[in-house]
């Protein structure tokens, strides 16, 4: 259905969708609203692992979200074998999250998903997006401001 009325999606993959992941997801889904184009987009975001499944956003992200004004609401979820075959993109942050979303994709048959590192869209060229979750505020603001512009640079293209 989605395909039918033009809408395009992207679920954004990190370890433990409680940093990274969800982040992405708030601030691409800020950009979109932004742009007035929030009903041409799914956009969801997803954990390799089960260690975090079921929990909000690590409290460092929500305060970094809070302070550029971008609502974020989400509870950390796994990748299923749906995923891959109903959205357009999934973009995850490290090479440990490639290797194991390009391995899992292998299992399932209608795998549709163009699955790519989100810093490969970056305008600074850093591939890796590295976990601020060990880190403080100021790392924080670091990869947020990593995040807007490969979300950006990601919109713009496949705008």
């Amino acid at each position: 259905i989605a395909e039918l009325i033009g809408t395009k999606s992207v679920l954004f993959v990190c370890l433990g969708n409680i940093c990274r992941s969800p982040i992405t997801g708030a601030v691409f889904r800020k950009l979109v609203t932004d742009e007035n184009v929030p009903d041409k987009w799914r956009i969801d975001s997803a954990a390799i692992s089960t260690y975090e499944v079921g929990k909000p956003p690590d409290y460092h992200g929500q305060s970094c979200m809070r302070k550029h004004g971008i609502p974020m609401n989400h509870i950390a979820r796994q990748i299923t074998k749906e995923d891959f075959a109903t959205f357009n993109y999934i973009l995850c942050m490290d090479e440990s999250n490639l290797r194991d979303l390009n391995r899992r994709s292998n299992q399932v048959k209608n795998c549709k998903a163009k699955i790519e590192l989100l810093g490969s869209y970056g305008p600074q060229k850093q591939l890796i997006i590295e976990d601020p979750y060990y880190g403080n505020d100021s790392d924080f603001e670091v990869v947020y401001q990593q995040w807007l512009g490969c979300c950006k640079a990601f919109l713009e293209k496949t705008h």
